[in-house]
């Protein structure tokens, strides 16, 4: 379990704003804590520049829509 939680709320921005925003986060992400972000829309850009980063990062659909898609990121090891 992480230590912290960072919540990021990236709802109603318009592209390429969600990920900036996500990027800008995980720069000062302490070791340890994960990167809770909520965004609109699926962050399928986000994947691969998590990967090449040395991040684990998960996208799930909320099943009611009510906040559209919930990434879960850390560092990965």
């Amino acid at each position: 379990m992480a230590a912290d939680v960072i919540h990021l709320d990236a709802r109603g921005l318009e592209p390429p704003q969600p990920m900036i925003r996500i990027v800008e986060a995980l720069e000062a992400l302490p070791a340890g804590a994960e990167l809770h972000a909520r965004t609109d829309r699926n962050p399928v850009h986000l994947h691969p520049f998590l990967a090449e980063r040395g991040f684990l990062g998960n996208s799930t659909a909320a099943p009611d829509h009510e906040y559209g898609f919930l990434t879960i990121i850390r560092r990965a090891g």
